[in-house]
């Protein structure tokens, strides 16, 4: 194997969530997303703002949101959350953001309809409009297709600047997987890249996933990864 790419800057953040060294603006393969990722990096260059992303499952959404909070995270302090992962603690888990100058909300879906929920998240709002903080928020669906119980809220959610993402077609998941690889200093060959698209199943999360596992494989062997030592490894 080549030499270990260097890992990305990781901050622990105020809720208690670990972002993965992987999630960075550099190894998102936008595709189609474009103007999304252009938008997003000239919002944190900029300090202040609000985004919305929204779009199906494994159009990316999470990976920039991590993303945001990673490079916003080199000067400020950021946080990354998954409200439907807050949602068993209550309202009371967002008390926390008051003080950020960045936070990324994922899974907005999950608290849509819920007054205490939508009443602390304008709240979270609110706060972050006064101090200029960077806030970047996602769902499924856009912010006029949710069933909203707050009027207040549903307002600024749907005024926001916002960006449908779409998941990378097949010849995009290919130069995606590639691309993370190559961050983490990993060689790919174009056999063993053919052989994990036929087999496994085809959304990033998945293979960036086997890719994570693959590549711990290969480091504690001092392997490339070749079909027969993936082979081995699985069936372990």
């Amino acid at each position: 194997m080549g030499a270990r790419g260097s890992v990305a800057h990781v901050e622990q953040l105020a809720l208690g969530v670990r972002i993965p060294d992987r999630a960075t603006f550099a190894s998102y393969l936008p595709g189609e997303n474009d103007e999304a990722l252009v938008a997003l990096e000239r919002l944190v260059a900029s300090g202040t703002g609000f985004c919305w992303l929204s779009g199906p499952q494994a159009s990316g959404k999470t990976h920039l949101l991590q993303a945001v909070t990673v490079a916003a995270g080199e000067h400020r302090r950021a946080s990354y959350a998954s409200l439907r992962e807050l949602l068993p603690l209550g309202p009371g888990a967002l008390d926390g953001l008051s003080d950020l100058a960045a936070i990324a909300l994922d899974d907005l879906d999950a608290i849509a309809g819920r007054r205490e929920w939508e009443q602390a998240l304008f709240h979270v709002y609110r706060e972050a409009e006064e101090r200029g903080a960077i806030t970047v928020l996602a769902s499924r669906l856009s912010p006029v297709a949710l069933s909203w119980s707050l009027p207040d809220f549903a307002s600024r959610a749907i005024a926001m600047h916002s960006f449908v993402l779409k998941p990378l077609d097949e010849s995009h998941r290919a130069q995606a997987l590639r691309l993370r690889a190559q961050l983490r200093g990993v060689d790919l060959p174009d056999e063993t890249l053919r052989w994990l698209e036929r087999r496994f199943p085809r959304d990033m999360g998945s293979l960036f996933t086997l890719l994570d596992t693959l590549d711990a494989a290969a480091l504690v062997a001092q392997r490339r990864l070749t079909v027969p030592f993936i082979r081995s490894v699985l069936r372990e």
